[in-house]
């Protein structure tokens, strides 16, 4: 089951259509969709869970806490929307465009994928791409 919870102004209008696409998403990775959370919040409710449980005292547009569980792919996925504006703004890209690129981000990090090496970010930025181009697409 997909959820999405506010935590500040922002609403995604029609979260039906996100979570189709979200569970399509994980459909392509051959994973099974268990409970996952997008939480959408500021940059400070972020930056507070940043310092908290990870020890870095930077902003952030994402944070996933993962409890994927074999091939069910599960977890809590903070986005800061703020940020998301502000990096859509700095690669003049639409914000719904890099809000979908955040959030396959988190769905790519519960079905393993890292991005630490700048091999392992290229592939993460090619995968993005492809699950973006999906949202279109009706199942």
């Amino acid at each position: 089951m997909i959820d999405f919870h506010f935590k500040s102004d922002f609403l995604i209008q029609n979260t039906t259509k996100y979570a189709d696409w979200v569970n399509r998403v994980v459909d392509s990775e051959s994973r099974i969709t268990g409970q996952i959370d997008y939480i959408f919040c500021t940059d400070d409710y972020l930056l507070q869970l940043n310092r908290e449980y990870l020890n870095h005292d930077t902003f952030t547009d994402i944070i996933t806490f993962d409890y994927t569980d074999g091939q069910t792919i599960s977890g809590d996925i903070f986005i800061s929307t703020e940020r998301v504006q502000e990096n859509a703004n700095k690669y003049k890209v639409d914000f719904l465009n890099e809000l979908r690129r955040v959030m396959s981000h988190g769905i790519l990090h519960l079905s393993g994928y890292k991005d630490k090496s700048e091999e392992e970010k290229e592939l993460m930025r090619m995968k993005e791409e492809e699950k973006i181009k999906m949202f279109h697409v009706e199942p």
